[in-house]
């Protein structure tokens, strides 16, 4: 069990645009509350950021309230009574309190309520029904309280129910439960993710990838993906196979590794298996560019038997230290080259910006001020050049300069007469 930070509550309610919206909100026969996530976390000592309020008042009066004490209101999702109110700039989500009245696993069917405990009803997780009164009390109908003490990941009513509402609260459920659970996740929530995975298959793509990004960086994420691979959830996802030892692996020797280096070293095996990524998580461009960049620094490190400084120098100058340094973390038994002490000091060096990434010292201008026509030649040269900077260990200084250039400028040469 752990131990709530009682003052938490309190501490959240004293920010000072928080203050402004509740007494806006203050109206007599009505009442507004702060509730979910924003709750959860400042029991847990958190300061909490994106904050929520569910108010008794139709959207109208919250509109015209916040009208009336100044604030910006954008009628955000009017229709299903979500206003939101911005404070010093500070936006905050009010939602008038709702029931469901039906339900197809991705739309609900809802009318305005008054009652707090029907609305804590409509959510997801005992931890994230939890609701904090102008007044300092937190509001707990479901058990909240007991399970975010207890780490324990746990449904609102009927399991089943809550994912027929929506099939994305299977990964919630185990995201969740890598950021709050402690030990195995909760039985009954399990056993109902696992009989409806085949729901996951009519989420959006985009749904899905926030989800799972968002695990990823979870502090229990290895062993929530390890459970969902064990039960054939995470190849829904993925629609590929996974490598949670490597994941492991990066997360033990680098926990502060960012999301797409976490992803590439999961699910990423060959560059082949970036356009199913893309297409499975439907990942940004630059996404896609930093699992091709991963992929490329595995790769690279697949050549050499010693790594000496020279060597390190090229690596890096090719795919920056932090993918060399994910991928020589993530990298199993038998796959890690041997890394000269002073080499290993050099990537730690250029990645805490100590000394910066080694850059090809030469451009085209430098090519054709000595005398090498501009056109296809000149790219030629340079690549001759590069080529031979890298064999080098990326030397930088005026001789090691000159001699490149010379040899960029005989390369282009020769480029030349065989295109003639």
């Amino acid at each position: 069990m752990s131990t709530l930070d009682p003052e938490g509550p309190r501490r959240l309610l004293a920010q000072p645009e928080i203050r402004r919206v509740l007494a806006a909100l203050a109206v007599p026969g009505e009442e507004t509350r702060l509730v979910g996530g924003c709750v959860r976390d400042a029991l847990l000592g958190g300061a909490g950021s994106d904050i929520d309020l569910t108010t008794t008042l139709l959207p109208e009066a919250t509109m015209a309230r916040a009208a009336a004490a100044g604030l910006k209101a954008v009628p955000t999702g009017y229709d299903h009574g979500t206003v939101t109110v911005v404070a010093s700039g500070r936006p905050f989500e009010v939602t008038t309190l709702r029931e469901d009245i039906e339900t197809d696993g991705r739309h609900a069917v809802v009318r305005f309520g008054r009652d707090f405990a029907r609305d804590a009803e409509r959510r997801d997780f005992t931890i994230n029904a939890l609701s904090l009164r102008a007044d300092g009390a937190v509001a707990d109908t479901t058990g909240g309280l007991d399970d975010l003490a207890a780490g324990r990941v746990r449904f609102i009513g009927e399991a089943a129910t809550r994912i027929a509402e929506d099939a994305l609260r299977i990964l919630r459920f185990f995201r969740f439960h890598a950021r709050f659970g402690r030990g195995a996740p909760d039985e009954t929530g399990l056993r109902a993710c696992v009989a409806a995975q085949g729901a996951i298959e009519g989420l959006s793509r985009e749904r899905v990838r926030t989800e799972l990004l968002k695990l990823l960086l979870a502090p229990g994420a290895v062993e929530a993906v390890a459970v969902m691979e064990r039960t054939g959830i995470l190849a829904r996802l993925l629609r590929g196979p996974a490598d949670v030892g490597r994941l492991a692996r990066l997360v033990a020797a680098r926990p502060g590794a960012d999301e797409m280096a976490r992803l590439a070293a999961l699910a990423l095996h060959a560059e082949s298996d970036i356009d199913r990524l893309q297409d499975a998580l439907r990942l940004s461009k630059t996404e896609a560019a930093a699992l091709s960049g991963s992929a490329a620094a595995r790769a690279s490190l697949s050549a050499p038997a010693t790594i000496d400084p020279g060597a390190m120098r090229g690596l890096i100058a090719c795919h920056d230290a932090g993918p060399i340094a994910d991928a020589l973390a993530a990298a199993g038994e038998g796959e890690r080259p041997d890394i000269a002490p002073d080499a290993r000091a050099l990537l730690d060096a250029v990645e805490a910006g100590l000394v910066p990434r080694p850059a090809f010292p030469l451009t085209g201008a430098d090519l054709v001020a000595r005398g090498v026509p501009p056109g296809p030649t000149v790219g030629q040269g340079l690549a001759a050049a590069r080529a031979r900077w890298l064999a080098d260990g990326c030397p930088d200084d005026a001789s090691a300069v000159e001699t490149l250039l010379a040899h960029g400028v005989s390369a282009a040469g020769e480029g030349s007469g065989r295109t003639r």
